[in-house]
């Protein structure tokens, strides 16, 4: 594990990020305190698999319908409400 300060890591920056793609662990501190830990970003290189949650999702019968209450809330009735 690499430890380094904060006005080192400002002037070694490229160094430290090529350090933590690699592999390395790179913490930065600030007076000896560890603040950050720098690591690469994970991307997948497989494409998410379509329909995963095909069947596992289900709506209700009614769950488009109209719902006066709502409606009231969104589009207001005769008297506004205070």
């Amino acid at each position: 594990m690499k430890t380094v300060n904060i006005h080192a890591a400002k002037t070694q920056l490229s160094r430290l990020i090529a350090d933590a793609v690699g592999g390395e662990e790179v913490v930065i501190s600030k007076a000896g305190t560890p603040l950050v830990r720098l690591v690469p970003v994970s991307v997948s290189h497989h494409p998410r698999p379509l329909g995963a949650l095909a069947g596992l999702v289900v709506e209700s019968d009614d769950c488009w319908a109209d719902d006066p209450e709502l409606s009231e809330l969104f589009y207001g009735s005769d008297a506004e409400p205070k």
